[in-house]
């Protein structure tokens, strides 16, 4: 990692004297499986005598020709950066090397099918990566034309950018394909998929009458369950979205979508040729949840099409802009374009949830983040950059109107197309099409950092008539900043729902502009006083909500009978803020998850509500009840999956959650006799996916081991096999078990990204928590060597997948704090080092209410 880092003045500097014009990039994939031969000629214009340098990560660099002359490779490249001095107005730069296959899912990622020992090669460039495949400036704003000839065995699919030409035959089995020159994109957006992948094609007609082709491709392996219908009509019905709602054509020729394999993240907007998870290509039954994430994924990156590639940030501070307007441009599609008319609920349930927890982090920032370098960056693909922004973009569309908002967002496209914004371009447009004045908005919202609190304060006279009505705004000592906000106060009743059911309905919705640390609300005053007040009703707001006193009683008794999905998920998540910030107790709230949970209708509020009770249960709880509150809670679990419909998303999803809490003998009896057919449940199938997780389960509890997994991987020798055998053995509960998971990832640089990340997860499942304080000391001592000698992400993987969080206690709190005073660079790494500590203070804090 050391020396491969990019500072913000260097690239300005670099800015200041380059402008890039084409590059011509010739690859041969034929050279073996460690090495790729990457040729690359880049012109581009510079001062005259100028000297910079390009970005070339690289195993050997054979030849560096630099306007007709030869440059010794010895002298000007170090296998990071090319030394250029003496450069000319115009210039013609010439790079012949090896580059390195990766199995990081950084770079041009290298794979092999255990099924069938096919190769599958995929790029992935953001932030700094395009550099692993081709000599290039790697920087956003010097933007070029991009011209790609690929040499691939014959029976390969090759996909990038430009539409796909026909193959040349090159003898020896094979085949040589030259692209057409890209549009002026930048380098972190161009890709490179190659491999026997299988591909279904259709097409669409764009609003300027184009034809667009569109394909989907996946490995041989997983086509079988490939959906592809369906992802081309949810495409399909994102293009007539944007196109009408942006104001502009699809910018591309083609539009192919790509599931790969090993993929750190959920997908990946290169321009025309998106990459995404192959988790996404569903071999086994998965939770509405994760149906529903996979269209706002597709539409994400469908967006970026537009906001990010055709229009594209200058410098990675704006990386927000990019990735909160895809966030929430995605999720007004997804309710309004698609079947999923709850997409706002989901957003609340897991973005919002997402925002509030990055933002009272000690590492919170800005949305309009300060970023030095690229390890700032990396470090910045957070809550904040994508939730929190996304949140602040639906609170501006409340405040400007969301016709004006969508309106300045197309004569923002029109007037930068194809070039390189910052954030005031937009605000320009936005200020045009509003009439509003953003200063003060955008200083308050993004140049500030935390998350303010919202409650009511009112006043009731005998009669139940409401005399005084404010709202209150409160902000955390260190980010003290009271912000403007547009929100709702919904009124709600009980009312009769037949057959002796309540149902709490809302009568009277007031929007309001919230401003200062006390607005009184006087349209309020003289109605009568509500059986529940919901502050920030439909979402508008980014903030938490608290509820009065009386309101608050009505909610945790009638929390199921609230009409509205999305009342309540807010209702769901001022609970769980209570909880977290430890104002309320962890064990009510496992409580009040399980006594009402049965009857929400949203997945992903079930999903994100059961992923909370797991953690009050298991760390937030008092630590001498947590055994007993979480084995309760399992229990709890299996009688509502017995009781849930047949069939059902929550039947399926209470029995996922009963294995991940599962530990007595007769709960681990009661997973393995649901793994083996002895116990079946109607309507749930245990198919291959839920049956690694129920053998998981019984590995963790001791009741399964090495035997089982190898059995399990043997029936199963597939990438994602692989993948669940090794979350299996890292959660074997011994410390001989725990030790051999850490052996394999700290002792070896050579396992592949997935199975470092899988490893982490079995790691933090403990039995008997006492056995991951060997590891402390260990953690600790690996930091500094592992942050020099891995890449970004498989350090990422360890330092948050090894830390031994489940201790949750004062030792390792103190140990964490110890480090941090004695290491105070690099900074990025203790960001990931601050943010373990805050997950043990908030626990202890949590712990210690609970226990009152």
């Amino acid at each position: 990692m050391p020396g491969e880092n990019l500072t913000r003045i260097e690239a300005q500097e670099r800015a200041s004297l380059v402008r890039t014009h084409s590059y011509d990039v010739s690859l041969d994939l034929t050279t073996g499986p460690e090495t790729f031969l990457s040729t690359t000629t880049v012109r581009f214009s510079a001062a005259a005598g100028a000297s910079t340098f390009i970005d070339a990560i690289t195993r050997t660099v054979h030849s560096v020709t630099l306007n007709g002359a030869e440059l010794d490779p010895a002298a000007v490249s170090d296998g990071v950066r090319i030394q250029l001095d003496g450069l000319q107005e115009e210039n013609e730069l010439t790079v012949v090397a090896d580059a390195i296959y990766t199995n990081t899912g950084e770079g041009l990622h290298r794979f092999v099918d255990p099924v069938d020992g096919e190769v599958y090669l995929y790029s992935q460039f953001e932030v700094p990566d395009s550099r692993r495949m081709f000599a290039v400036f790697e920087q956003p704003d010097l933007k070029a034309q991009f011209t790609f000839t690929v040499t691939a065995p014959a029976h390969w699919a090759v996909v990038s950018n430009s539409p796909t030409p026909e193959p040349q035959d090159a003898g020896d089995d094979k085949k040589v394909w030259s692209f057409a020159p890209t549009p002026v994109i930048s380098s972190y957006i161009t890709a490179l998929v190659a491999g026997p992948y299988q591909s279904v094609h259709s097409e669409l007609t764009s609003r300027d009458g184009r034809t667009i082709p569109l394909g989907v491709y996946t490995r041989t392996s997983l086509a079988e369950f490939l959906d592809a219908d369906y992802i081309f009509d949810k495409t399909r019905e994102g293009f007539a979205f944007y196109e009408e709602r942006f104001d502009y054509a699809y910018p591309f020729e083609k539009y192919d979508q790509l599931f790969v394999p090993e993929f750190n993240a959920g997908a990946m907007e290169n321009a025309g040729a998106v990459t995404f998870t192959e988790t996404y290509v569903f071999r086994s039954k998965v939770t509405d949840a994760i149906k529903e994430r996979r269209v706002v994924t597709i539409l994400h990156e469908l967006a970026h099409m537009w906001f990010g590639d055709l229009v594209t940030m200058k410098w990675w501070n704006d990386l927000w802009l990019n990735e909160s307007f895809a966030e929430y441009a995605s999720t007004l599609a997804t309710a309004e374009a698609t079947e999923w008319t709850e997409a706002w609920t989901t957003f609340a349930a897991m973005e919002k949830s997402w925002a509030y927890r990055q933002d009272q982090l000690p590492s919170t920032h800005p949305i309009v983040a300060t970023i030095n370098d690229l390890e700032d960056v990396q470090v910045n693909f957070d809550g904040i950059t994508y939730a929190k922004g996304a949140s602040v973009l639906k609170q501006l569309v409340a405040w400007v109107g969301q016709d004006d908002f969508l309106a300045g967002v197309a004569q923002y496209f029109k007037k930068h197309a194809h070039g390189n914004t910052e954030l005031k371009d937009l605000l320009v447009e936005l200020e045009a099409t509003s009439g509003r004045d953003l200063t003060d908005w955008s200083t308050k919202w993004l140049e500030t950092a935390g998350v303010n609190t919202l409650r009511p304060e009112l006043t009731v006279d005998a009669d139940g008539t409401i005399t005084s009505f404010a709202v209150l705004q409160s902000a955390a000592p260190d980010y003290p900043t009271i912000r403007p906000h547009r929100l709702a106060i919904g009124l709600y009743n009980l009312r009769d729902a037949g057959d002796g059911k309540q149902s709490l309905v809302r009568d009277e919705r007031f929007e309001l502009d919230v401003d200062g640390e006390r607005t009184e609300v006087a349209d309020l005053v003289g109605t009568r006083r509500p059986d529940l007040v919901l502050i920030n009703d439909d979402d508008l707001a980014y903030a938490k909500i608290r509820l009065d006193e009386e309101s608050l009683a009505v909610a945790i008794e009638h929390l199921s009978d609230i009409e509205s999905p999305l009342a309540r998920s807010l209702v769901w998540g001022a609970v769980w803020d209570a909880t977290r910030d430890a104002e309320t107790s962890a064990s009510d709230y496992v409580r009040l998850v399980l006594g009402n949970i049965a009857s929400e209708t949203e997945s992903t509020t079930i999903r994100t509500t059961l992923n909370q009770l797991v953690l009050a249960a298991t760390a937030y709880v008092a630590p001498e009840r947590q055994q007993q509150t979480a084995q309760d809670a399992a229990s709890a679990l299996w009688e509502l999956a017995k009781g849930a419909e047949a069939g059902s998303d929550a039947q399926f999803q209470f029995v996922k959650f009963f294995a991940a809490l599962a530990s007595t003998d007769e709960q681990l009896a009661t997973v393995a006799a649901l793994r083996d057919g002895s116990v079946t449940l109607e309507g749930l199938t245990i198919d291959t996916d839920l049956s690694w997780e129920l053998l998981i389960s019984l590995v963790a509890g001791g009741a399964a081991g090495t035997a089982e997994i190898d059995a399990a991987l043997a029936a199963d020798n597939t990438a994602n096999g692989g993948q669940f055998a090794a979350q299996a053995r890292a959660s074997i509960p011994t410390l001989e078990g725990k030790q051999a998971a850490w052996d394999s990832v700290f002792g070896s640089d050579s396992l592949p990204n997935t199975i470092v990340r899988y490893t982490g997860i079995g790691f933090q499942r403990a039995k008997d928590k006492s056995v991951l304080a060997q590891f402390v000391e260990p953690y600790f001592a690996a930091l500094q060597q592992i942050w020099t000698s891995r890449t970004y992400k498989i350090a990422e993987y360890l330092v948050e997948g090894m830390y031994p969080a489940p201790l949750a206690n004062e030792a390792l709190r103190d140990a964490t704090r110890t480090w941090l005073d004695a290491n105070p660079e690099p900074a990025a790494l203790r960001r990931m080092v601050v943010e373990n500590l805050a997950g043990v203070e908030r626990a202890l804090a949590a712990q210690k209410r609970d226990a009152q």
